[in-house]
């Protein structure tokens, strides 16, 4: 026990070593120049996971002394807690914190514009675009934009297509991007567009309409460009020094990677799913194998994810009662109404997944109406197939025994007018009765079954045996 006790902390000693060893690397020794942290959040989702992580080279750049923190950033958008709590970090930093929308390609969408405006420098690398910052009501489509208010005015008189919550999502939200936008002097009215009308531009009209501070095609041109900007932090107006930087780079450990990769509405929606499938399986087939494994894992790292995600109690119980009815509906004759009701309970708990008022990221329709149309499919092809077998002979049992053959293993003797004698069957010896003689050897079939008497007649004889006469023989 002690040996194993070891070799699991040096495991996860090495495990944690290794997972920073970028951002420790050369602190002990001397650097040429100022020290630049660079983390990097390609097609990454904004995440609780994520935003810890940010929050966590934010605090490590400080303790550092960096000259400043450039997070690279393409992201199709994320959760708004996470995006607002990633957004107070970078505000209240010391060091300044640099957003780069790179590489080509890239983007910095919906949430991605929020912590683009945040940010003390703001850059692009051409061939990015950002915008797209609309709040979406979580399981909704974006408000027709035909209804959205052309100025600030008209936010004080809510459109009748709109509930008062999803009035207070978009107001909330156009205060929150102007109020960063106005800090950073950045453009605001263009930032107002961006949530009120999803305008989404690209690199150049960005840094052109003011959205973002200027273009930068990679890291070494962003640090030549920034050298001697002027910027404000919480400790006043400090002066950037990147050229000739030392950049160290800030990496997520294993844990949070695969934290990260869970941490999505998606995935943990299939984990749930698959992991019902397992266990289903393995509860309807002897013994517990690979197929029950692998549904138990799935479901563990399916509320792992649940942990991490906002969830809303009420979309995850919907999700339970779909998974409840597709069970149902093979031990109920509903004629399909089961199946049809879950398919519809998977797709709207799914929708109702993730807690958020104006989350940027919810669980994907495109994924939902699939899995559910798979899980009603599943669901019949194993509800005919208990059809096909309620229907089917039975095979087993004393009433699988009828219509089968069997050999006399005697002469069968004459008694109050019946013959009874033994017979051999699936490997073994039963009291038979028989209406006509039956020689040591014959084949017989067999009509019924008496509890351990057999009533059997040479294959194909005319009409059924005479049993008025009961026999007291047992097996």
């Amino acid at each position: 026990m002690r040996r194993l006790i070891a070799a699991i902390a040096l495991v996860a000693s090495f495990s944690v070593s290794a997972g920073r060893y970028d951002e420790s690397q050369d602190a002990n020794g001397t650097t040429a120049g100022p020290l630049v942290i660079q983390v990097r959040l390609e097609d990454e989702a904004i995440t609780p996971i994520t935003a810890r992580f940010v929050g966590r080279a934010i605090d490590m750049a400080g303790d550092q002394r960096a000259e400043c923190l450039v997070i690279v950033l393409d992201t199709p958008g994320g959760l708004v807690d996470s995006t607002r709590q990633m957004v107070k970090d970078i505000l209240r930093s010391e060091v300044p914190v640099v957003v780069h929308v790179a590489p080509p390609g890239g983007r910095a969408a919906s949430a991605g514009v929020f912590i683009t405006m945040a940010a003390h420098v703001s850059a692009m690398a051409p061939g990015t675009n950002i915008g797209a910052a609309h709040p979406v009501a979580l399981g909704e489509a974006p408000f027709p934009v035909a209804d959205w208010p052309d100025d600030e005015e008209d936010q004080e008189e809510p459109d009748a297509g709109r509930t008062p919550d999803e009035e207070k999502a978009i107001n909330d939200t156009v205060a929150w991007v102007r109020a960063l936008a106005e800090l950073r002097n950045r453009n605001a009215d263009w930032a107002t567009e961006a949530v009120r009308e999803s305008r989404s531009v690209s690199a150049n009209v960005a840094v052109e309409q003011g959205a973002v501070d200027l273009l930068a095609d990679d890291l070494d041109d962003l640090l030549t460009k920034i050298h001697g900007r002027q910027v404000q932090t919480p400790r006043g107006e400090v002066t950037l020094n990147t050229r000739q930087a030392t950049i160290r780079h800030h990496q997520m450990w294993w844990g949070e990677q695969i934290l990260a990769t869970l941490a999505h509405p998606n995935l943990a929606v299939l984990l749930l799913v698959f992991g019902f499938y397992g266990v289903i399986f393995e509860l309807y087939s002897p013994g517990w194998g690979v197929a029950g494994t692998l549904g138990a894992l799935c479901l563990i790292l399916a509320f792992l994810a649940m942990s991490i995600l906002p969830i809303n109690y009420v979309g995850l119980l919907l999700l339970a009662l779909a998974l409840a009815l597709f069970v149902a509906e093979v031990f109920v004759t509903s004629f399909g109404a089961l199946t049809v009701t879950g398919a519809v309970c998977l797709v709207l708990g799914g929708l109702l997944l993730v807690d958020s008022p104006a989350g940027f990221t919810g669980v994907s329709l495109n994924l939902l109406i699939p899995l559910a149309l798979a899980t009603a499919a599943i669901t019949f092809v194993l509800l005919s197939s208990v059809v096909r077998t309620h229907l089917g002979a039975v095979r087993t049992g004393g009433e699988g025994l009828v219509g089968t053959r069997a050999t006399a293993s005697v002469d069968f003797v004459e008694t109050e007018g019946h013959y009874v004698g033994s017979v051999r069957t699936h490997g073994e010896t039963w009291q038979a009765v028989s209406a006509t003689p039956v020689a040591a050897g014959q084949a017989l079939e067999i009509v019924q079954r008496e509890g351990l008497t057999l009533y059997v007649q040479v294959p194909e004889q005319a009409g059924p045996v005479d049993r008025s006469r009961p026999t007291d023989a047992t097996a």
